[in-house]
């Protein structure tokens, strides 16, 4: 399928092959919110289903203290539970 052919969907699907992204890049990349590309990274987890592949989530990170342990790792929190710390490293995700 030739890349104008494919949906956003399929194109952040392959792009999430090649190597992992935050939300924020991939809003970037693709000219749209967080919000949205965070739907667009959901549906694909469920595309993959029933198939050899899966989306993987290196979960947030606080920059200050290491915490990893958040709630939702697919969500960038707006600071540390741990240490109150604001910088916090999104999640980032690969299709692998």
């Amino acid at each position: 399928m030739r890349e104008a052919d494919a949906t956003t969907r399929q194109r952040m699907a392959d792009r999430l092959r090649e190597e992992a992204l935050s939300l924020s890049a991939l809003a970037a990349e693709f000219d749209t919110t967080a919000d949205v590309a965070l739907s667009h990274v959901q549906h694909v987890a469920r595309s993959l289903d029933g198939t050899d592949e899966e989306l993987l989530v290196a979960p947030p990170e606080c920059r200050d203290c290491g915490f990893t342990d958040f709630d939702d790792p697919a969500n960038r929190p707006s600071r540390c539970p741990d240490c109150k710390s604001e910088s916090v490293e999104e999640p980032s995700f690969t299709v692998g």
